[in-house]
């Protein structure tokens, strides 16, 4: 097949891949998990049931696929934010701040958060964020921003725990700055005290 075949077979499937995953976010959060159904994701995608299970088996395989999609954008706006910081504690800011604002962003019901957030994809994402934060914390230690007594991954494991609590806050500026700053106390330098 011609060069320009392969790239306009592969832009469709990633089109119609993307319509099944949107359409499939939006009867879930209008109607609930329970009540989407395949026939439902195809209308709604504007494509055949029997394209559909080309794609994916069941909604669940759906869902984390849309799910990982998500989890990957959020981590590219994580990174993108740490990289927009040149000095090291200003970069820790950003990266809990960005953090906070993800985690207290609802994208989903109850009813998705067993299904998703035992997905394969959000492990990996876990060590990825982990690891852009012991980075963050390592770097404004050396520039003395940052406590040095406790090892940087075990702030980092503490600092995402702690702004996982987003996640039951008010979806509010307010009460996600308070918690970042509440964070970056304990990583303080002066704090080891």
């Amino acid at each position: 097949m011609p060069r320009l075949w392969n790239a306009t077979i592969d832009e469709h499937r990633r089109t119609v891949h993307a319509a099944i995953l949107d359409a499939t976010a939006a009867l879930a959060a209008e109607a609930g998990l329970a009540a989407v159904t395949m026939s439902q994701i195809a209308t709604r995608a504007g494509i055949g049931r029997a394209t559909l299970y080309k794609y994916f088996p069941d909604v669940e395989a759906i869902l984390v696929a849309w799910h990982e999609r998500q989890v990957g954008e959020h981590l590219a706006r994580l990174t993108a934010a740490a990289g927009n910081e040149t000095d090291p504690g200003a970069r820790l800011r950003t990266v809990l701040v960005t953090y906070a604002e993800l985690s207290g962003a609802r994208h989903h019901g109850p009813e998705l958060a067993v299904p998703l957030h035992r997905a394969e994809h959000l492990h990996r994402a876990r060590h990825e964020v982990h690891a852009l934060l012991v980075e963050a914390i390592t770097a404004a230690a050396e520039a003395g921003q940052a406590r040095t007594d406790v090892p940087a991954a075990e702030l980092a494991a503490f600092a995402l725990h702690a702004l996982g609590a987003a996640t039951d806050l008010p979806a509010t500026r307010p009460a996600r700055t308070r918690l970042v700053n509440l964070t970056l106390a304990a990583l303080r330098p002066d704090a080891a005290d």
